[in-house]
């Protein structure tokens, strides 16, 4: 594997911003990170002082580049896999839907048996199960037909067929048989609160039972009023909660976007795609789940105009986090990186430029724009 120095970088550590900052990569891996000038004979990448920062894991993304975890092929996973890299996502959570079980075993198995082409390329670290364990009055773009109660047989059998990859369970926490499901497996997989009507309480109470996450804020569940706060006010308020947002400007308000910022902080808070196969690809109709969607100006929309993912890039929802909510860069990238690593419990190796982990980098400019993505220290 490669051995070489990239130089002349604005380096975003977990404790600092080394303004002017050299990294040996070595096998793969940050061997050193030293602020000044290289003085050795290694090979050297000037960066020219651009922004060097980790890569990207994107926790929920259904597809993009016109592929779809749903659809099952070696081949969507080879073009996501490879084409998420110009975004800066060097790793992803393939995310299923609420559709037939079979359909959904054959997602779990395809992932399951996936083997990279290379190395240059991002990498799979396990799926997000989004339904069908969903309350039929939130279903969004999802398919009501094929909503389902959850069980722990059940997501037993769907992490059979994932061969142990099911790392992130989207949940109605107030659907029968959901409570003895988050308390038998908390301890296995992260359930996340999501296409819910359980108010604050049912919240405040799964949490206590182990929900740890929040599903695409806003989207899909109760919101806030200053008698009832919701899903939304349990969300923002619970400490021991991260929660994802789609950074589009679509899905939530910029100011709506700033205002669960402002409550999570940079280390609760993790910007998602929630993409669909009409990412990176021209405005038409494209299919999501057996449904016919919509793209225009930005926005992918079911033929009732119900929102139907997103197309948004992960460099563009860094852009846009720091955009609304006012917010350097030293302090938003880890919402796109550290905190997903941190939730998943990969951060040994994952999620920040710190000596002894993989080297998974993204150079970006002033404008988040993607100059470069290093996945294991490969150029």
């Amino acid at each position: 594997m490669d051995n070489y120095i990239l130089k002349n970088a604005q380096v975003y550590t977990e404790k600092t911003k080394i303004e002017n900052g050299y990294i040996e990569v070595r096998d793969g891996f940050i061997y050193d990170i030293q602020e000044g000038d290289y003085k050795g004979n290694a090979r050297v990448v000037d960066l020219k002082g651009q922004h060097l920062i980790p890569g990207f894991i994107d926790i929920h993304i259904h597809g993009g580049y016109g592929q779809d975890a749903m659809d099952a092929t070696p081949e969507t996973l080879n073009v996501l896999s490879e084409k998420l890299l110009s975004e800066g996502t060097t790793s992803f959570l393939a995310t299923t839907m609420t559709q037939s079980t079979d359909a959904v075993n054959d997602a779990l198995e395809n992932v399951a048996k996936y083997k990279p082409l290379d190395e240059k390329r991002a990498e799979i670290l396990g799926v997000h199960l989004e339904g069908p364990f969903i309350s039929e009055h939130k279903v969004g773009a999802q398919n009501p037909a094929f909503v389902a109660r959850p069980t722990v047989q059940k997501f037993n059998e769907f992490q059979e067929k994932s061969n142990g990859n099911i790392k992130i369970v989207t949940i109605a926490p107030e659907v029968e048989g959901a409570k003895e499901t988050i308390k038998h497996l908390s301890n296995d997989v992260i359930f996340s609160a999501g296409h819910t009507v359980t108010d604050y309480n049912g919240i405040e109470e799964a949490v206590n039972y182990g929900l740890k996450h929040v599903t695409h804020l806003y989207n899909a569940q109760t919101t806030f009023t200053h008698r009832e706060p919701g899903v939304f006010g349990a969300a923002l308020t619970n400490e021991r909660l991260t929660t994802e947002v789609i950074v589009d400007g679509v899905h939530s308000h910029p100011a709506a976007v700033k205002l669960a910022y402002l409550a999570k902080g940079n280390e609760n808070f993790c910007i998602i795609t929630d993409a669909m196969r009409a990412k990176g690809m021209s405005d038409g109709k494209y299919d999501l789940g057996g449904q016919d969607v919509y793209v225009k100006n930005n926005e992918a929309r079911l033929e009732n105009g119900s929102l139907a993912g997103s197309i948004l890039l992960m460099n563009k929802g860094l852009k846009n986090l720091m955009d609304f909510a006012n917010v350097s860069l030293e302090e938003a990238w880890r919402t796109t990186s550290l905190n997903q690593a941190i939730r998943l419990n990969v951060d040994d190796r994952l999620g920040s430029i710190k000596i002894g982990k993989q080297a998974d980098f993204v150079v970006v400019d002033s404008e988040l724009n993607v100059l470069t993505t290093i996945k294991k220290g490969i150029l």
